[in-house]
């Protein structure tokens, strides 16, 4: 069996009781069934810039970022080729300027210039603003439904294009997605993790948490971090945002520079009976060992880029 991940962002936007969904062409991942519009994001793309990038080949709108709403992980296999693509799927909010809408008819059922707008013929066939009672009698992607609170109807096998839509296994690329927490207790103080020796980033101090594993929920993911890091037990309660790395020559155990680019999603999670902080993973893994800090001992630290700006957070 080939596994292979990729990220995907999608954009939630609404105009006058209206949401806009698109269909996917013969070309796309779903073909004749309708979603939300965005799609993969590419190597060393930051996840807002590909929903803006999307939205606009798909269906011609200028749009902007204005929170991430979700993130959810699913898997398609296909058992004619032996393979499993484990996606991440990153739900935005999204906004645009008024004029920038559709008008008159074409709000009605906006269609992109020859099928797809610069995104290649066939993976967007149509693009329509409907009440949500109506695109509810579509067939939607799971995703889509979910986002939109309506029942979730599985799709059958066949409707899932799954071949062909493995990205291409680059030597010395590596796409890691990962989820962390901005961890607190009752008392307010931070969980924070210390870099090993051999990893990226050695010696400094870290969110608790890391890569998600094939077929893992974000959420899920954060929770087992935190329990090998730290040696807590959490809850997720918020979801903060996301995290862009790139970093084109990162040195790591493998023993040579590697094209790194890593999403990481950020949730505030709460330990509500601490104990002493202890790393249980197994011997040889990335944290070397981890605390608990006042919010004035952990800005005193030397603190990873993620780890910093969510303690910048902290104090909302």
């Amino acid at each position: 069996m080939q596994f292979a991940r990729r990220v995907g962002a999608y954009g939630l936007l609404r105009d006058a009781g209206r949401v806009l969904v698109v269909r996917d062409g013969v070309e796309g991942e779903f073909p004749g069934v309708w979603r939300l519009p965005g799609g993969a994001v590419r190597h060393a793309e930051d996840p807002e810039r590909a929903v803006i990038r999307q939205v606009d080949e798909q269906v011609g709108l200028t749009v902007a970022v204005t929170r991430l709403l979700a993130v959810v992980a699913d898997v398609a296999t296909s058992s004619e080729d032996k393979a499993s693509l484990h996606t991440d799927r990153l739900l935005f909010d999204l906004s645009t300027p008024h004029d920038a809408l559709p008008h008159g008819a074409e709000r009605e059922s906006a269609r992109p210039e020859g099928g797809s707008r610069g995104a290649g013929a066939g993976l967007v066939d149509q693009a329509s603003w409907l009440p949500l009672a109506e695109v509810a009698q579509l067939p939607l992607t799971p995703f889509t439904a979910e986002a939109l609170g309506l029942p979730v109807s599985p799709l059958p096998p066949a409707a899932h294009r799954s071949r062909d839509l493995l990205p291409p296994q680059h030597p010395d690329r590596r796409l890691r997605f990962g989820a962390y927490g901005l961890v607190t207790d009752p008392a307010g103080r931070i969980l924070l993790t210390q870099i090993a020796e051999g990893y990226p980033g050695a010696g400094l101090w870290h969110l608790p948490g890391g890569g998600t594993d094939h077929g893992e929920q974000p959420t899920t993911g954060l929770l087992r971090e935190l329990v090998e890091e730290g040696g807590q037990v959490g809850r997720v309660v918020e979801l903060l945002g996301v995290n862009n790395l790139h970093n084109p020559a990162a040195l790591g155990p493998e023993g040579r520079p590697l094209d790194w680019h890593g999403v990481r999603v950020i949730y505030r999670v709460l330990v509500d009976v601490p104990t002493d902080a202890v790393v249980t993973e197994s011997a040889g893994g990335s944290t070397a060992r981890a605390g608990w800090f006042t919010r004035e001992e952990a800005t005193d630290l030397p603190l990873s880029d993620i780890a910093a700006a969510a303690i910048g957070q902290s104090g909302r």
